[in-house]
């Protein structure tokens, strides 16, 4: 990365010590080991075994947790060596193009749509909404693919977690299934 970067400077005439320095974002990793810590604490109430398998919820979210941890971690130690962490150009995007703001809060009113909707309308039509708006999200315009695809998926879940012994609701509740 370091190569790259000053191979991008030479072309401009410009050595790494002529870049302003910026600040260093240890709140960054502070925060990803906080993240860490909320889900360690959390797994104090979850079973990390359960009784139809060897792992339970608990399992994942310790897992998860550790993780997070783990990488707060080595990105603090990333900062302290003097990693810069700068925008990066993407395959269809320059570092320095602004965030997509309808995007990124279509992906937000998909992830708050099952809390809303999970009980009352099931899991089939939830992931028929969230899944659309994902895809709408990342671009799509083809919604009735979009619901058709979400629905079959979120059917399909259903059935294979009912079929674990699972118990994600009815059906559709609405509609008395």
């Amino acid at each position: 990365m370091q190569n790259k970067q000053n191979d991008s400077l030479a072309e401009v005439g410009q050595t790494a010590t002529d870049m302003p320095a910026s600040p260093r974002p240890w709140w960054l990793g502070i925060a990803v080991i906080l993240m860490g810590c909320v889900c360690l604490y959390a797994t104090t109430t979850l079973p990390a075994t359960a009784q139809y398998a060897a792992i339970g919820p608990g399992m994942f979210v310790t897992v998860a947790g550790a993780g997070l941890v783990l990488l707060g971690i080595l990105l603090l130690v990333q900062i302290s060596r003097g990693e810069q962490f700068a925008a990066q150009d993407t395959e269809n995007a320059t570092g320095d193009m602004p965030m997509d703001k309808p995007a990124f809060f279509t992906a937000v009113a998909a992830t708050i749509v099952p809390a809303l909707t999970m009980e009352t309308l099931g899991l089939p039509i939830t992931a028929m909404i969230s899944f659309t708006l994902v895809a709408r999200a990342f671009g799509s315009k083809k919604t009735i693919i979009d619901l058709i695809t979400g629905a079959i998926l979120g059917g399909l879940c259903w059935f294979l977690f009912s079929r674990l012994g699972l118990q994600l609701g009815g059906f559709l509740p609405v509609a008395g299934f």
